[in-house]
């Protein structure tokens, strides 16, 4: 029997997993690593324990499997975007990875915003300048460490180098490559402008591959290191988000994803490009070759319900403890009890600002209404509904863009609670789906990988034959009604809000 490997380096951690040709998991193991915050708004880890993550992740679902390497027809790799991963000549890494969530970059998405021009940077790259993105840390470092620039010889983004210590080969793909904020977009290939303009050689960047196609094999090195089989082709991969729609089949007009993790982001697939001009929703190239993608992002999903869980609600946890059951089933519960509308409390899930709509780092949450009255199920029902209503702002810029959902497929967190899936379906007025399987980015470049090697034609096959819906929640009619009604007014709050939020940053 022949199998594919998916690899997914998250922040968090890495998952190594194996699939069979069907889709179904074999064996997966997940290994953490730390995060560093060295200041006030940076975010950094350590390159090196990618890699000793995906070595010990690869041990450990051979030894657990049984499945032979030589059993293994293609690997496909998965990462966090926007990443800056910096070697020198002799391949060596020059200083640790400055992540996606590391906000040291304003004065660069400033200079940046200057020397391309706001409106043409949209025009090639198809977004705004943002402190997340790959060319802001670049210029950072230009800016703050020559000397660390002077000696840089290749840029990669996580997964890329990832790619590097199994094959050797400096390549990337159009979907991660396109968070870098230096690929024409519409034209899937290095912005020779946008270079130029910021004094970035290009010989620095990677190869740009589509995401199916084989970007190297399998070096001897790396086989000793890993278990893997020399010559083991490697495909492009993806980044997590691209990576994550394949996974769950977002890969043909009218399906959309809404996925609630830390983050939560509607996830639309498109055959037409289309960019938002005011560079409230990110497009970026998608896994699948010829296709787009339109992401909407709201900065504190589950994160905001995860707060809430940590700073209010001990007497769950600790009942949820005895019980053996996950906490937020017993918020879920307590969410159940109370009304749409949350007897009149609405929140603002800006606990970390916010991109979409807004793209403004100063808002912060808010609770909207709280009295005397409100208990911590109001809270926790406001908490989920608030959340609901900013991924709803998402979906509306992209339906506005002429991307119209036939069903929405949830995942993470909002894919787990029924009471949250009810919830989206009922504010966006759209059928809701979870897949049978949920995992994710792994099994979204293990699909890729089956592509590259031949075991599907296309991408959209392989989806076809592997991704099935396990149940669907549809809109209630009235429910819909209700919550339309304080929608109305969320969508108010935060341009009342907009100059107080500044006013408070400045205090």
């Amino acid at each position: 029997m022949a199998y594919l490997i998916g690899i997914d380096i998250g922040t968090s951690g890495t998952k190594t997993a194996i699939f069979d040709h069907g889709g179904a998991l074999i064996c997966a193991s997940t290994k953490e690593y730390a995060l560093s915050q060295p200041q006030n708004g940076w975010a950094e880890q350590n390159p090196e324990d990618f890699w000793d993550a995906i070595v010990a992740g690869l041990q450990e679902c051979f030894q657990k499997s049984g499945v032979a390497a030589s059993d293994i027809d293609g690997i496909g790799l998965s990462g966090q975007m926007h990443g800056l991963v910096m070697l020198d000549k002799d391949n060596r890494v020059l200083r640790p990875c400055i992540i996606w969530c590391d906000q040291r970059t304003a004065k660069e998405c400033e200079e940046i915003t200057a020397k391309v021009g706001a409106e043409r940077l949209i025009e090639i790259t198809a977004n705004p300048a943002l402190t997340g993105f790959t060319a802001s840390k670049i210029l950072w470092v230009k800016n703050n460490q020559p000397e660390i620039y002077e000696k840089c010889a290749k840029i990669l983004l996580p997964k890329d180098y990832i790619r590097f210590k199994l094959t050797g080969e400096f390549a990337t793909e159009v979907s991660d490559a396109s968070g870098m904020q230096l690929l024409d977009v519409p034209k899937r290939a290095w912005s020779d402008e946008v270079l130029s303009k910021l004094d970035i050689d290009k010989a620095l960047l990677a190869r740009v591959y589509e995401s199916y196609e084989v970007s190297g094999q399998v070096t001897a090195s790396a086989a000793n290191e890993t278990g893997l089989k020399a010559g083991t082709s490697v495909v492009g991969g993806a980044g997590d988000q691209a990576a994550g729609a394949v996974g769950s089949g977002i890969v043909k007009d009218g399906i959309i994803s809404s996925t609630i993790g830390t983050s939560g982001v509607v996830f639309a697939h498109t055959d037409k490009i289309s960019i938002d001009k005011g560079g409230r929703v990110h497009t970026f190239c998608h896994a699948v070759p010829g296709a787009w993608h339109v992401m909407g992002v709201t900065q504190a999903a589950g994160l905001s319900l995860q707060w809430l869980r940590n700073q209010m609600c001990t007497a769950e946890m600790e009942e949820a403890k005895k019980r053996g059951i996950d906490p937020y089933i017993i918020m879920d519960d307590m969410a159940a009890q109370v009304p749409i509308g949350a007897n009149r409390l609405l929140y603002l899930p800006y606990l970390m600002g916010e991109r979409t709509p807004h793209l403004d780092a100063d808002c912060r949450g808010v609770f909207f209404g709280l009295s005397a009255m409100h208990t911590r199920a109001d809270m926790i029902r406001s908490v989920m509904e608030g959340v609901s209503y900013s991924l709803n702002d998402c979906l509306q810029i992209i339906k506005n863009m002429g991307i119209t959902p036939g069903a929405i497929r949830a995942s993470g967190g909002g894919g787990k609670s029924p009471l949250w899936r009810q919830m989206q379906a009922d504010v966006f007025n759209t059928p809701v789906q979870v897949n049978q399987s949920a995992e994710g980015g792994a099994l979204g470049v293990a699909l890729l990988a089956g592509v590259g090697v031949g075991v599907y034609k296309s991408v959209p096959e392989a989806c076809e034959a592997t991704i099935h819906i396990k149940e669907e929640t549809a809109p209630v009619a009235g429910n819909s009604e209700k919550y339309a009604k304080v929608y109305a007014l969320y969508t108010k709050l935060y341009p009342s809000l907009k100059g107080h939020f500044s006013e408070l940053a400045g205090l």
